[in-house]
């Protein structure tokens, strides 16, 4: 059945998709901002949980063409989708039991662009040997096809 669903009386009633979206286009926009702002926080989620999970493909699927960054230890700008995959590919080679946590995330949206502060703490191992770290970071987001692509990050680790 297309469309949401309710149940009534016990019985399910399909909405048609034509009239939830006409309800949606009614939403105000703080809405729209508080769904964009979701989206933006489920997306970086779901980036490191590829990267838990060892999944580069996927990961790679939230990285712009463009992406650049500054690393933690970065002296100059990391650029390009293929290095940052690369590096991360290195990464997992080395990496197991990898977790972050996001901490007071705040997200700014201007058209279809967008950025996310926030804190973060992980664990994990490299190489065998245990690690915790925590930092700061930023990270830049595009929206292009319906999809909000990370397109740089900046990383600053904190003792």
């Amino acid at each position: 059945m297309a469309g949401r669903a309710t149940r009534r009386s016990g019985r399910r009633v399909g909405l048609p998709v034509s009239f939830v979206l006409a309800l949606a286009a009614l939403a105000p926009p703080a809405v729209w901002a508080q769904n964009d702002e979701q989206e933006i926080i489920d997306t970086l989620v779901a980036m490191w949980a590829a990267i838990e999970a060892g999944d580069l493909d996927t990961y790679a699927q939230y990285i712009h063409p463009d992406f650049t960054a500054f690393g933690e230890n970065d002296v100059y700008l990391a650029e390009g989708r293929a290095l940052e995959l690369r590096s991360y590919e290195d990464y997992l080679a080395r990496a197991r039991d990898v977790h972050t946590e996001m901490h007071q995330a705040e997200v700014t949206i201007r058209g279809d662009v967008a950025w996310i502060t926030y804190y973060w703490t992980d664990s994990g191992y490299t190489d065998a040997v245990r690690f915790t770290s925590r930092g700061k970071s930023t990270r830049i987001f595009v929206r292009e096809d319906g999809r909000w692509l990370c397109i740089h990050g900046h990383y600053t680790a904190v003792p």
